[in-house]
């Protein structure tokens, strides 16, 4: 059986994403900060489950927090980062600011390493990270959420590129989702909004199939497409 880890499972893309790898037949580890929410989950799994906190605003303490999941499983063949934080901030506090790059990149870049490394020592792996379609431009009202997201866009495309030199048996997922119903949705002119049910499904594809980049869902490509190309004389006059 094919053992896998969703950090960020409480709710969400997390939720839904953790509910089909178990339809698939995946020993599933169940991690958030929200334990009671993780044991409910855990409730309509029907396959093996673990359940685990974890707490990406301490990074140190979210490593051994995961490695112990990966002791209690036995071993891990997947690892899905769907953690993650937003905030609309207009006036940059720092305080909002200094959370978003604590869970985003400090805490996404601790367990992406743990994951890369652990692949490395056990010969296969995959590792998939839910960024965004924000990872392709500045934003004036969250600029350190789009930051993160490219950061972590950037940070996996280093690993992709780290297991093909090493000639690794590691696969890489960027996922860049566009809008999906669940609050870290930020904005007031929403378009194109997924449900996490649809989301899941389609990232459950791009998993199965080991695809390096997806967008989420995959009309966002279209978007993804304009806002490379978009002059910055354009895009800086986009709400």
């Amino acid at each position: 059986m094919k053992k896998a880890i969703v950090i960020g499972a409480s709710s969400g893309i997390g939720k839904e994403l953790a509910l089909r790898l178990a339809r698939a037949g995946y020993a599933v580890g169940l991690m958030a900060r929200r334990v009671p929410l993780l044991e409910s989950l855990q409730k309509e799994i029907h396959t093996q489950t673990f359940v685990g906190a974890i707490d990406l605003t301490k990074p140190e303490e979210a490593l051994k927090q995961a490695q112990a999941m990966i002791d209690k499983m036995g071993g891990l063949d997947l690892m899905v980062i769907s953690s993650g934080t937003a905030s609309i901030n207009y006036d940059l506090h720092w305080e909002k600011e200094k959370q978003t790059i604590l869970v985003n990149v400090e805490g996404f870049c601790i367990l992406a390493g743990l994951a890369f490394n652990t692949f490395k020592k056990e010969g296969h792996g995959h590792l998939v990270g839910i960024s965004s379609i924000a990872a392709l431009g500045g934003n004036n009202h969250a600029p350190a959420y789009n930051a993160s997201k490219a950061f972590m866009s950037n940070y996996l495309e280093g690993l992709r590129k780290k297991a093909f030199q090493e000639k690794l048996a590691i696969a890489v997922t960027d996922v860049r989702p566009g809008y999906v119903d669940t609050p870290m949705a930020l904005g007031d002119h929403k378009f194109w909004v997924a449900s996490p049910q649809k989301a899941a499904e389609q990232i459950f594809e791009a998993i199965r199939k080991k695809k390096e980049v997806v967008y989420i869902t995959k009309r966002w490509s279209l978007i993804a497409y304009a806002m490379k190309i978009l002059p910055f004389w354009i895009y800086k006059r986009v709400n």
